[in-house]
């Protein structure tokens, strides 16, 4: 009886130490097992291997199942009880969207009413809103709610059709919404919507909409005048938009043609200072000559975090210290309080004679855990500051945690390697914790391996000193085993995994990268000289192995130059060689400044900055910061000083 009891007790209690017990295993295989017979679900088989699975957290994934899988009106009753008991949980929208679906079919109008819940599918949200006028509700309340269905930027299912002809009928659909919705069909949406739209406009503006439909295929239509005859407000609108766009495909035409524009049109200012912010951007980031002229047009409402980024860089391209500390002054104050501006800004001081001022302000950021930071302590000698404050948890506080029902599930599920359901039990799981409790669990995900959760957890509580938790040695025999085989440092391969993925093996990029290393098949291809799967992609082992020798093939391309071969392994390697023809001979500090591309600019910043965590993390002392400061990127992909 005893031993029955303890046997109970393990099965049913979701320990800190469950995962790896007997039990636990068991009901494993019987999960599995039941999955594999969730189509036989009337069998003896399956009921027994059901009936054994009372206490196993994934128990609810197999009823969903059966659920889904064979649906008819007699289920409604059990399905309702699981959507009220698992409402809101990842478990909920796939029986619901199936069962609303289900009841669309079968024409059960005030069943789908009870059972719809706020959602992003257009189709159901149309059905709910039709059957509810069916259903006698006021048009008066219900239209209203059409109008957000139909104001967007591409086609609508089938399914919307009669609902949208009542609610035209009923004299919502004006001549602004039209424009509204044909401007979002143009603008970033599905442009082959316009000519539907344009019949829907009076016959006089009925050019507009075909205009802009031609601007949208081709925004150089623009730079003939004569195709806005009127010179009107919308055509500026238009004007506006087409200029915007052709800034970053032909400079040099955009400006010509803008010039002469603002000779014909009465360009309000929002549009005037829309331009200056697109111009400003664009030259900018290419090094144009006309660049410091578009940026100084554009006034403070519409001085961005990008465009200010931009404003930094242009001028310190041009290496003139006084002037690079009265642009940097002149900067708006919020400005000031960045780390980036305190380190540029120090660095002027330093330029210019004041020495004592710009050490001591170097000194002080010196002190932060920061890509900046560490720049400023290899300029004044000061050791690299971690900032380490590991968080305390307490065996009951992970005890308590693991109480809750969510949490069960998604452990579980990725201990069964189900890592994109387990992230969706997961992240619904943090929106019922408190802060303190999200620290736990990420705690806890820490010590099973579930690397990329703890990094996510801290960060959405803010909680950035526990330097363990954020950059764990995950993966570390895969990562060691093929730095040293590729002979790179593998700090660097530490840092790069964590830049990319957050050591999130299953991780897809909108690109088509996969895994740890975010590795592109194509990439993989040419490394291994076979096809490449995505799935053999996400397997850790050969993930870390051919991003790691990516790496080394990338260093060797430039020269044994780190800086350069981390930007090319995000932009690609042809890009760095676009960019070095265009700057040259520039401290390398000031060279990452000015990489055009946001995403890889911060990249590298990151990158170097891990690397520096993880060598500190194993003992090694670093010059990586110190080589950065003696560096010159030239056309010959960097050189030392």
């Amino acid at each position: 009886m005893f031993k029955h009891l303890i046997i109970l007790t393990l099965s049913t209690a979701f320990s800190v130490n469950a995962l790896a017990s007997s039990p636990q295993s068991d009901q494993r295989m019987l999960f599995k097992k039941a999955e594999k017979l969730i189509w036989k679900e009337q069998s003896q088989e399956f009921k027994h291997t059901y009936s054994q699975l009372h206490f196993y957290p994934l128990k609810p994934y197999i009823t969903q199942k059966k659920l889904i899988n064979k649906m008819s009106l007699s289920d409604g009753k059990e399905i309702k009880l699981f959507l009220d008991e698992y409402k809101a949980t990842p478990l909920d929208w796939p029986l619901r969207k199936k069962w609303l679906n289900y009841l669309a079919k079968k024409n059960r109008q005030s069943l789908f009413i009870d059972f719809f819940i706020p959602n992003g599918d257009a189709e159901l949200n149309c059905r709910y809103l039709n059957y509810r006028l069916n259903k006698g509700a006021s048009e008066k309340v219900v239209l209203p709610q059409v109008t957000k269905l139909w104001v967007v930027g591409k086609s609508q299912p089938k399914a919307c059709d009669k609902l949208f002809s009542r609610w035209k009928r009923a004299g919502y659909m004006t001549k602004e919404l039209v424009w509204e919705r044909v401007a979002l069909a143009a603008d970033g949406g599905k442009h082959t919507l316009i000519p539907y739209l344009t019949k829907l406009l009076p016959k006089k503006e009925q050019y507009l909409a075909k205009l802009w439909h031609k601007v949208r295929r081709d925004p150089a239509y623009i730079t003939r005048l004569s195709r806005f005859p009127n010179k009107n407000a919308k055509e500026a609108q238009i004007y506006t938009y087409g200029i915007k766009r052709l800034i970053w495909r032909d400079r040099d035409r955009a400006i010509k043609a803008y010039e002469s524009a603002t000779t014909k049109f009465k360009f309000n200012h929002v549009q005037q200072q829309e331009v200056a912010q697109k111009f400003a951007l664009a030259l900018a980031s290419k090094g144009h000559v006309k660049s410091q002229e578009w940026l100084s047009k554009v006034e403070g409402d519409y001085q961005t975090d990008h465009l200010i980024q931009w404003q930094i860089a242009d001028v310190l391209r041009s290496k003139d210290w006084v002037n690079i500390k009265n642009k940097l002054l002149k900067l708006p104050k919020r400005v000031h309080e960045n780390n980036q501006w305190k380190y540029w800004y120090a660095r002027s001081l330093v330029e210019t004679g004041n020495v004592e001022q710009g050490m001591a302000e170097l000194e002080a950021l010196s002190k932060k855990r920061h890509y900046y930071g560490f720049l400023a302590a290899s300029f004044v000698d000061k050791p690299y500051a971690l900032q380490d404050n590991p968080l305390t948890i307490s065996e009951q506080e992970k005890s308590d945690i693991l109480q809750h029902d969510s949490g069960k599930r998604a452990f579980e599920l990725f201990h069964l390697s189900r890592f994109h359901h387990a992230r969706l039990e997961w992240n619904h799981w943090m929106t019922k914790l408190s802060d303190r409790e999200q620290l736990v669990a990420a705690k806890l995900a820490n010590e099973k391996g579930w690397f990329d959760r703890a990094i996510f957890a801290l960060s959405r509580v803010g909680y950035l000193n526990d330097v363990e938790l954020r950059f764990p040695m995950a993966f570390d025999n895969e990562i060691n085993a093929n730095a040293s085989k590729n002979q790179i440092d593998p700090a660097w391969a530490f840092a790069i995994a964590r830049r990319e993925s957050s050591f999130m093996s299953d991780a897809h990029s909108s690109a088509g990268a996969h895994g740890l290393m975010q590795v592109l098949p194509g990439t993989a291809k040419q490394l291994t000289r076979k096809k490449v799967t995505k799935n053999y992609l996400l397997n850790a082992k050969n993930n870390v192995r051919i991003g790691t020798k990516y790496l080394r093939k990338l260093l060797d391309r430039h020269k044994g130059n780190q800086v350069l071969a981390t930007a090319a392994y995000n932009a690609g390697p042809n890009r760095i060689k676009q960019w070095l023809k265009r700057d040259i001979n520039l401290p390398a500090d000031i060279w990452i400044e000015t990489i055009p591309y946001k995403e890889t600019r911060e990249y590298v910043k990151s990158v170097l900055a891990y690397q520096l965590i993880y060598q500190k993390k194993v003992g090694k002392e670093s010059s990586l910061f110190d080589d950065l400061l003696a560096m010159n990127i030239t056309q010959n992909n960097g050189s030392a000083r």
